[in-house]
């Protein structure tokens, strides 16, 4: 499986794009502008439609409408102050769900821009070219697009290479190369085209393109409850339900005692005690969890694959590109027996010249940074013949014309250059074997470097020393990959490579495991095989190759630059590029399910505060002996009722930003996450309600007919 960069090189001569103006809203801010803008949806979300969804929030309607009632028929001040807090209550509830959609919808009205329609050159009968609009394209049609255009649908380039402008789609500005025959094939409607000409097979209908999808898809009001918020919902219901059973027996009781209680203060402790805090803020903490990744470059299809990154116990990860900078790099120079290190380094640049691969570029590079020696061009080797790179030979190099002959150096695989060597009659010193066997051993690419001079028809060959190719393992992955230890995770790393350089790299990078000389069949396997084990797995992939393991994984993250089948099998794709993206999509999945058990702590914790505000309150004229747990010294039933209903409103708000941002996630076990979550919002749920609930109650006893 090969992967891009997420910084990939512009083709030669293609100009420099303009940087992108952003079109992404800011994932971690948040300003009180969000809620004025998300008003008017929190009224319209005032529909009964809407509200049924919500088991604990339609509770809280219904009292509402019950209490509006019975203030109009028996009209008192504190009447209608509890019927103002409980609509205000279901206000800010849809509130903080408006304001969580309201960031889907800016992102979708970013990419509405980039969904316009243009001009294609469909291609009849392979050769004539007709303009169309892009509505009109169909599967299959081929269209030509050339500098400055744009592309006018989704599709696989099938003719060509071109520079191209994605920063509509993922707000980076660098171009990306995309070419026919690869796995870097695909291009997305609405990116345009910065050089050279390429012919495009059109992937999608009009209407169902990417672009299309992402802006379903990122829209708060298209996103389907995950199972797991689904089972938090019934749990929320249940509780309701249990509480409201609980408060409808408090009246018999109270009737027997001679003190019937009234219905609004009845309605007042229901709302009080039922979860009206995590009922209020399920669903923004949902849509917020899939907009972090939105914020990220990362477009989540389904908000339960979020939830499966949280719970993912196995992530595989592709050698090249993903952990190793994707190209091996000179590493070193070893010298033969009886040659300097300034022989060879000089040899090793002359014979690279011609290298155009990233490795012989590399070992221009190496020379240049350790020994000084500047790249030479034609012009300053009068004479020379250079002798490119071939697949064939496996080796490059230049033959310099002498005043008594020739010099010809050679550089390649090190069976190819000893060949060589030994063809011309020279010998291979045993030590240089033992350094190639050693380079190989400890999963490098040993090159050799060798000369022969040519001397009035003698020739007189030699090697002359060894270049050491490795995977430049990227910098920080082992201490990524020991965060992912930290939180659980067992990493495998996949590749092609044989099992003893699988090995080495896998060692120095610090995975747990590897899956060496790996087929889509293997992958396949193993995947499969950890998934009977009860564990979730997670793999990135960007080749038609990786679609049946993508497709099969618990979390499958396609590579935007990857083709179509890989796009179409995940159910995330990272618009960057970036294979590490699997990190901080773990991160971010592990970020939701805290934030939702943070939150719900919380909430269930507060309740304790205002049973001891409201219980007291509504029995301590009958049994003064209530008194004792009046543990605030509220001034009066009336204002100890209507601070915690003022008290449960106004916590919602309070936490909007919280649920929009998320809990921090600091990697660590599940006992210490418990702990954590226990001592910061199962006990900050109970002090913070007992603080709030008495200062609102210093503010409101001053109220003429409450206080």
């Amino acid at each position: 499986m090969s992967t891009v960069t997420s910084t990939p090189t512009p083709a030669p001569g293609a100009p420099e794009p303009e940087p992108a103006a952003p079109h992404r809203v800011s994932s971690g801010a948040f300003s009180p502008a969000q809620l004025v803008q998300s008003l008017p949806d929190a009224f319209r979300k005032l529909d009964p439609r809407h509200l049924v969804k919500t088991p604990v929030m339609f509770v809280v309607a219904v009292g509402a409408v019950l209490t509006t009632v019975l203030a109009v028929s028996d009209p008192s001040v504190f009447s209608w102050v509890i019927v103002a807090w409980l609509w205000i209550t279901v206000l800010f509830a849809n509130l903080a769900e408006a304001v969580a959609e309201g960031r889907g919808r800016a992102q979708a009205a970013s990419l509405r821009k980039v969904s316009s329609e243009t001009v294609a050159r469909r291609l009849v009968d392979g050769r004539e070219e007709e303009r169309i609009s892009s509505s009109q394209l169909r599967v299959g049609d081929l269209v030509v697009v050339e500098a400055g255009e744009t592309v006018p649908g989704d599709g696989d380039v099938v003719e060509g290479v071109a520079s191209v402008d994605e920063s509509a789609i993922t707000g980076e500005s660098a171009p990306v190369i995309r070419e026919s025959g690869g796995d870097r094939s695909a291009v997305t409607g609405g990116t345009t085209v910065l050089s050279d000409r390429i012919v495009v097979r059109v992937s999608a209908k009009p209407g169902e393109s990417f672009v299309d999808r992402m802006i379903a898809l990122v829209e708060g009001s298209a996103r389907q409850r995950t199972p797991n918020e689904i089972a938090l919902n019934i749990l929320l219901a249940s509780l309701t339900l249990v509480f409201l059973l609980a408060v409808v027996t408090l009246q018999p009781m109270a009737v027997y005692s001679g003190k019937p209680q009234s219905t609004v203060v009845l309605v007042a402790l229901l709302v009080c005690l039922i979860p009206t805090t995590i009922g209020a803020l399920l669903s923004a903490i949902g849509i917020a969890g899939m907009d972090r990744l939105v914020q990220r470059n990362v477009l989540a299809m389904s908000g339960r694959a979020v939830e499966a990154a949280g719970d993912v116990g196995t992530l595989l990860l592709d050698k090249t590109g993903t952990i190793t900078l994707g190209n091996r790099q000179a590493h070193e120079l070893v010298a033969a027996p009886g040659v300097t290190l300034a022989v060879l380094a000089d040899a090793a640049q002359l014979s690279s010249l011609a290298d155009a691969t990233p490795e012989g570029r590399s070992v221009v590079v190496l020379v240049k940074e350790q020994f000084g020696l500047r790249a030479r061009s034609e012009g300053e080797l009068p004479g020379a013949e250079f002798v490119p790179f071939t697949a064939q030979t496996r080796m490059s190099g230049v033959d310099i014309a002498t005043e008594t002959g020739a010099r010809q150096i050679r550089k390649g695989a090190a069976a190819a250059a000893t060949h060589w060597v030994r063809t011309l009659g020279g010998d291979v010193p045993a030590e240089v074997g033992q350094v190639v066997e050693d380079i190989s051993t400890a999963g490098g690419t040993p090159l050799v470097v060798a000369e022969n001079v040519v001397t009035d028809g003698r020739d007189s060959a030699r090697v002359l020393g060894v270049i050491h190719l490795k995977d430049v393992v990227k910098e920080g992955m082992r201490e990524r990959f020991e965060q992912l230890r930290a939180m659980g995770i067992r990493t495998v790393m996949v590749t092609g490579d044989n099992e003893r350089t699988a090995r080495a790299i896998a060692v120095e990078a610090g995975v747990d495991d590897v899956l060496a000389e790996a087929t889509p069949e293997d992958k396949l396997e193993l995947i499969r095989r950890e998934q009977s084990g009860g564990r979730l797995v997670a793999m990135m992939g960007d080749g038609t190759n990786d679609a049946p393991a993508l497709a099969q994984a618990d979390v499958g993250v396609a590579m935007n630059t990857g083709t179509t089948a890989a796009k179409e099998a995940g159910n995330m794709v990272d618009l960057d590029s970036n294979p590490t993206k699997l990190i901080e999509i773990v991160e971010i999945g592990k970020q939701l399910l805290i934030t939702r058990g943070a939150l719900t702590t919380f909430s269930i914790a507060n309740d304790i505060a205002k049973y001891f505000a409201i219980i007291p309150a509504m029995f301590v004229t009958t049994f003064p002996q209530l008194d004792v747990l009046n543990v605030m010294r509220l001034a009066t039933p009336e204002s100890a009722i209507v601070s915690a209903v003022v008290f449960n409103a106004l916590v919602i708000v309070a936490l909007i930003p919280l649920a929009l941002r998320g809990v921090r996630y600091r990697p660590s076990s599940a006992a210490a996450l418990l702990r954590r979550n226990l001592f910061v919002y199962g006990l900050g749920g109970v002090v913070v309600p007992f603080v709030g609930i008495k200062l609102l109650d210093l503010l409101i006893s001053q109220i003429p007919g409450i206080g």
